[in-house]
């Protein structure tokens, strides 16, 4: 099966308001992304999701809300401010700025001119900020490049306050910020971003169980959302990282190649000893079982939501042709196949015609009440039926009721599902329940 292209991505998730160019009015600002009003609902489901699973339905992981600009002296002892970079090159024809290990050939992908670059520098990701009226060291802070640390700098604070005890994880959802070089494939990789980790302490000698667990607890994940799973696959990094001791990608693939949307790593002891070395407090773990005093070792799983959000509607996106039902001519419906978790809108309910008071009543008074239920719930009486299932069809709500002159007189209304379009009649009173 050929992959959806990348373009036609971007089309749909700027026609039918997914995302939008940042700053588009003044020209936009490089690689970065507004969610409009579908995009917003679908990332918001999408976290929701996880943190369900990850923390909702679990004993063994707490939630965190760490701040996004915190002590600078937290990205020395992470490492970032010495070596949190990518080796940065300048073509001397175009000027233009990449990553060496992008350009494998080292042709310039903007004049085509080959082997004429400057030599690698070490360019530092992290972003920098002030803090107060001046601009000078004293003052100066990053904006994180990465949540997690704000979860080993709490870990005594969950220790403390939530009773948890070894073997536990503490997960968040928040925003990172990259310097990047090339950012680029629409919202695959941005200088802003969400992410959405956890990170699980345990024994130095549970570590590997614990990293192959997570590793299958994250593919179900994945299938739960209803990913095909041909197009993912596990992926071992060929090199690790100075702090890891495992680690594997979830890759998806992409019309632009096999791509991370996860990472899970075994991190051995390196942030806690790190961060208890560069703070001076003891951020060892007392078993109170055995009597042992350990630093713990850490398995993170670490997911992108932009990224995966990317991901979804790559997996999701159809294109079927079909015979309108209005016109009678042939076009091409576009369908987001979304799990009916994940979907924007849950229902979309629409009147036969908007110009029939008795049609309209009847739709608004059971569109207020599916509403009140706490789901998203659409109401759409403009244009021809078949128009508006083509809509709800492209944002992925995965029902449509019609409201008709029959309705008026059984109570029934019809309901047509997403994926088959198969439609049934059901009593209007039991909407709510087939719905549930």
């Amino acid at each position: 099966m050929t992959a959806t292209s990348l373009d036609k991505i971007v089309g749909l998730a700027k026609r039918r308001g997914f995302v939008f160019p940042s700053s588009e009015i003044y020209g936009g600002l490089a690689s970065t992304w507004d969610y409009g009003p579908y995009g917003v609902l679908l990332k918001n489901n999408l976290k929701n999701f996880w943190w369900q699973a990850m923390v909702q339905q679990r004993d063994d992981i707490v939630g965190l809300d760490a701040a996004i600009l915190m002590h600078p002296r937290t990205w020395e002892a992470s490492g970032h401010v010495d070596s949190f970079s990518d080796p940065l090159i300048e073509c001397r024809n175009c000027h233009n700025r990449f990553r060496s290990d992008d350009l494998p050939e080292l042709v310039c992908p903007i004049c085509g001119q080959r082997d004429n670059f400057t030599e690698p520098k070490n360019f530092n990701l992290l972003m920098k900020t002030f803090l107060g009226t001046t601009e000078d060291a004293k003052s100066a802070v990053y904006l994180r490049g990465e949540t997690c640390q704000g979860i080993y700098v709490n870990f005594k604070n969950i220790i403390q306050t939530s009773r948890v005890k070894i073997p536990f994880g503490i997960a968040q959802i928040g925003k990172a910020f990259r310097n990047e070089i090339t950012p680029g494939n629409f919202i695959f990789r941005m200088r802003e971003f969400e992410q959405m980790e956890m990170q699980f302490f345990c024994r130095p000698d549970e570590a590997a169980k614990f990293f192959e667990l997570w590793k299958e607890e994250r593919w179900n994940w994945y299938k739960k959302l209803g990913f095909n799973l041909s197009n993912l696959r596990f992926k071992p990094h060929e090199k690790l990282a100075h702090y890891a001791k495992a680690a594997v990608d979830i890759e998806y693939q992409t019309s632009f190649g096999w791509k991370e949307t996860e990472g899970i790593h075994n991190r051995g002891d390196w942030d806690l000893s790190r961060h208890g070395k560069f703070s001076g407090k003891d951020l060892n773990y007392f078993d109170e079982q055995s009597k042992e005093k350990f630093t713990p070792f850490v398995v993170e799983t670490s997911v992108g939501v932009d990224r995966l959000m990317l991901m979804m509607l790559f997996d999701a996106y159809e294109e079927e042709v079909t015979i309108d039902e209005d016109s009678g001519q042939e076009e091409v419906r576009v369908i987001l196949h979304l799990a009916k978790e994940i979907a924007p809108v849950k229902m979309a309910i629409l009147p036969l015609l908007k110009n029939k008071p008795e049609l309209v009543e009847v739709s608004k008074k059971l569109y207020n009440e599916l509403k009140a239920t706490g789901r998203m719930i659409e109401y759409d009486e403009s244009g021809a039926i078949g128009r508006r299932y083509r809509r709800q069809d492209e944002i992925g709500t995965p029902y449509c009721v019609t409201i008709d002159f029959q309705s008026l007189d059984d109570h029934m209304v019809t309901i047509r599902d997403r994926d088959s379009m198969k439609q049934e009649r059901v009593p209007i009173e039991e909407v709510n329940n087939f719905l549930s």
